[in-house]
């Protein structure tokens, strides 16, 4: 029998049995869209995270560890090593800092960063430029919402009330210094740890501002000082940092490798990169081990269906038989009759997983947001769904696969058919 006569055969049969075949095809389509959809979520989850770390700035950057100031050789040992642009020591000051203008005051943090280093990276001003001398300062994007006068507190307290009992929380956005804050002189206090009491007041100049952070809940009203403010106040305590700046992601782990090598207490986001990406494929192991289950549940419908087939072909298979037909022939047919309900069924099923994980990507963060909170999610890059290629030929083949083995027992049934038994059956 030619292999257009068994294709002929096998439809036929199957347009015979419309009902029962449409009723498992979708059985088999809703397992496999099951397990697309299910395993979906975990791509898309581990995309949207790993799309914010690799969009964080902080991904070429290697962090060095230690209670104290990265000496001069070592910083000269590590701007050495090939793709490493950047060394720079930062230090955090102790406690909270005292700034005043007009009639305003406010407290921040402020850190104290080496200047020289920091004038070979790209710029992080969004206007002005970086403290030359120990007097001039550059200040966080909304550093003028920290200076509030007294109408300003009484306001933000009223309106951080009004917002509490909405269930709501308000940044005091509106309140502070409003007017442009370049080249302004503000009297700051640093603490003194000796005394539990802040400094007197000195004068700085606000030489520049810093960019507006990416994340639009995050409000910066830090200081920066240039590291020339420890000769004024030597005594001042102070929680060093260095960053190590590389010039691609690619050329991170080499480095971190080779300075590990040489003892060094260095960290980067990319190990949190490798982590997250080991999480994430047993957790996408143990989805597809799930979705599997509802394949399975959907291939005991494929099994009753052609046993149901064999039991009503059995005069047909002795005919086959009967006139010269191998086992192996007869098998492949039933086999071929399994294999396009899986073949109908994962087909559908990745059109209609196509269209279940757009829709939640277009639906859920209006959900989210009106179930949660009342914060607009749909304004941020969240991926709640995600289907891979990579994930449509997994559960296709999975799909596939326990379609024809559901097949393969009721096949060899037919193949062990009595040609006589199956001639005297009535039709």
């Amino acid at each position: 029998m030619l292999f257009k006569d068994q294709l002929q055969f096998v439809l036929q049969h199957m347009k015979k049995n419309k009902l029962r075949v449409t009723m498992t095809v979708l059985a088999a389509m809703i397992g496999c869209a099951f397990l697309i959809v299910l395993a979906s979520i975990g791509f898309g989850i581990q995309h949207t995270l790993k799309s914010e770390l690799l969009n964080d700035d902080a991904i070429t950057q290697i962090e060095l560890w230690g209670e104290e100031t990265l000496a001069e050789e070592d910083v000269d040992y590590i701007e050495g090593i090939d793709h490493v642009n950047v060394v720079l020591n930062r230090a955090d000051i102790n406690g909270m800092v005292k700034s005043s203008l007009d009639d305003r005051t406010g407290e921040t943090n402020a850190s104290i960063a080496d200047m020289t280093a920091q004038n070979k990276l790209p710029s992080s001003l969004s206007e002005g430029r970086l403290p030359e001398n120990a007097n001039e300062i550059v200040v966080g994007y909304h550093y003028g919402q920290s200076l509030l006068n007294e109408a300003d507190l009484a306001e933000l307290e009223r309106k951080s009330k009004e917002a509490e009992k909405a269930g709501s929380y308000y940044d005091g956005s509106e309140e502070g210094y409003k007017d442009a804050l370049l080249n302004k002189e503000v009297n700051i206090q640093l603490y003194d740890e000796n005394t539990q009491e802040y400094m007197e007041p000195a004068a700085f100049t606000i030489v520049g501002i810093l960019k507006e952070p990416s994340y639009d809940w995050y409000r910066d009203t830090s200081i920066q000082f240039s590291d020339s403010l420890l000769v004024s106040y030597p005594d001042l305590i102070t929680y060093p940092s260095t960053t190590i700046y590389v010039d691609s992601m690619e050329n991170v782990m080499p480095v971190l490798e080779l300075l590990k090598e040489q003892n060094y207490q260095v960290y980067s986001q990319v190990e949190q990169l490798e982590e997250l990406d080991l999480f994430f494929l047993i957790f996408k192991i143990g989805l597809v081990f799930i979705g599997t289950i509802a394949v399975l549940i959907a291939s005991i419908g494929i099994f009753n269906t052609m046993t149901m087939a064999v039991t009503e072909r059995t005069r047909e298979i002795g005919v086959l038989k009967a006139i010269g037909a191998s086992p192996s022939l007869i098998q492949r047919l039933f086999l071929m009759e399994s294999t396009f309900i899986g073949l109908l069924g994962t087909g559908l099923a990745i059109i209609v997983s196509y269209a279940v994980s757009f829709a939640a990507n277009a639906i859920l963060p209006y959900v989210v947001s009106f179930a949660f909170s009342d914060e607009d999610l749909s304004s941020y890059d969240i991926t709640f769904s995600l289907i891979p290629w990579s994930l449509v030929v997994i559960a296709g083949g999975i799909s596939l696969a326990v379609a024809i083995l559901s097949g393969l027992r009721p096949a060899r049934n037919a193949t062990k058919i009595e040609v006589i038994q199956a001639l005297r059956q009535e039709l």
